[in-house]
């Protein structure tokens, strides 16, 4: 009977954190989509791209949800169970608090080796999948981020400007800047352009204009009465397409602190991105927020179950839920704030990684002291 009404309150946990976790999680990627939309527009990218960029991105919001939507989840079936007097049952059948305790904080293990897998894997994974598929996708609408009387300088080192745009996508009075090497630019001026292409290139033919160039210090210029303007081959500043270190997977990051610890003298590994001495302390939090911050996990789950200390007849009750929720909602900022903590020093970093256990510690000696010990086994 003990494992029947276990099962039943392990299954309320978890079906409402995950109807939970995926339903905030939808929102919160719902209008991180719309905000990718303008981005992908501005750049000109195709929906597929958009598409796959924006699902890719889902994963990061459900780790980034975790572990608020897990104490509250925890929170509300807790205070639910209560309510309903459904509590009764577990001591009606001789399962004492410490029992309780015991299963939900084994529970809570299993979720925090999920969010690790999630953390370590999934997202950094998937991070580096987004970057990669936009990186070697293709500027498809490059029309769309001309935008008449401002200077557009989404594709990189080139400005355009455009004093109109009429409906079928011609531009007049045009200004284009190109930098081409090092004191070395291109200027050109056309009364009209428009986007065609030839051969699937993208090319902006320009009428009626000048072309202005200039290397040390020498100007050259020459009319013309038509010219292309190729710009398929460059590339794009909305979005970074350069590996960054959250992106990095978790066997490179310690293959970096390995490289890092070592005594060589060239502290900078060319086989790893980012992997330098000087990026050395955003590589400490990069670590610490994948292996460390899940363990806060436990200490959430242990905070929720404050609320069986007391019985819903207790006039202290009330007082309780508001005080259990605020110690959780600190453990989640601090979880969060402890990341800017972490510093080049590396015993500093050790200590700021032990107080999850600290306080895991802490908090499941309170409840031996609160309850009597002698319920407990091991």
């Amino acid at each position: 009977m003990k494992k029947i009404i276990f099962r039943k309150l392990m299954l309320d946990y978890m079906s409402f954190f995950v109807i939970a976790l995926f339903s905030s999680g939808i929102v919160i990627w719902v209008f991180q989509a719309v905000n990718f939309l303008d981005i992908m527009i501005e750049d000109g990218r195709s929906y597929s791209v958009y598409i796959s960029y924006s699902l890719l991105n889902f994963p990061k919001i459900l780790n980034k949800l975790f572990p608020f939507v897990l104490f509250f989840s925890l929170f509300y079936v807790t205070i639910k169970y209560e309510t309903s007097n459904e509590l009764i049952i577990f001591w009606n059948f001789g399962i004492n608090k410490i029992q309780l305790i015991n299963f939900v904080f084994k529970f809570s293990i299993v979720l925090m080796i999920i969010q690790l897998i999630f953390s370590s894997f999934i997202v950094p994974k998937s991070q580096d999948l987004a970057r990669s598929f936009l990186k070697t996708s293709t500027v498809n609408f490059y029309e769309n981020f001309i935008k008449p009387k401002r200077f557009n300088d989404t594709i990189k080192k080139v400005t355009i400007y455009s004093e109109k745009k009429d409906a079928e996508g011609n531009l007049y009075n045009l200004y284009l800047k190109k930098e081409l090497e090092n004191n070395y630019f291109q200027i050109t001026y056309a009364k009209k352009g428009v986007f065609k292409k030839f051969n699937n290139v993208p090319v902006l033919v320009l009428y009626e204009g000048e072309t202005i160039k200039g290397k040390n210090n020498k100007i050259t210029n020459f009319s013309f009465a038509k010219s292309d303007f190729p710009i398929s081959k460059t590339e794009t500043n909305s979005i970074v397409t350069y590996q960054k270190t959250q992106e990095l997977s978790s066997y490179n990051l310690f293959r970096c602190l390995e490289f890092l610890f070592s005594k060589k003298k060239n502290k900078i590994d060319p086989e790893i991105s980012n992997c330098s001495i000087s990026n050395s302390h955003n590589i400490f939090k990069e670590v610490y927020k994948r292996m460390v911050i899940p363990f806060y996990i436990l200490v959430l789950t242990l905070v929720s179950l404050f609320l069986i200390t007391l019985s819903k007849e207790n006039s202290k009750y009330a007082r309780l839920k508001i005080i259990t929720f605020s110690i959780g909602v600190f453990f989640i900022i601090f979880s969060e704030t402890t990341i800017r903590l972490i510093s080049e020093s590396l015993i500093r970093n050790i200590l700021i990684s032990f107080l999850p256990i600290l306080f895991i510690t802490i908090l499941y000696l309170i409840f031996l002291k609160k309850f009597n010990s002698k319920y407990y086994k091991r």
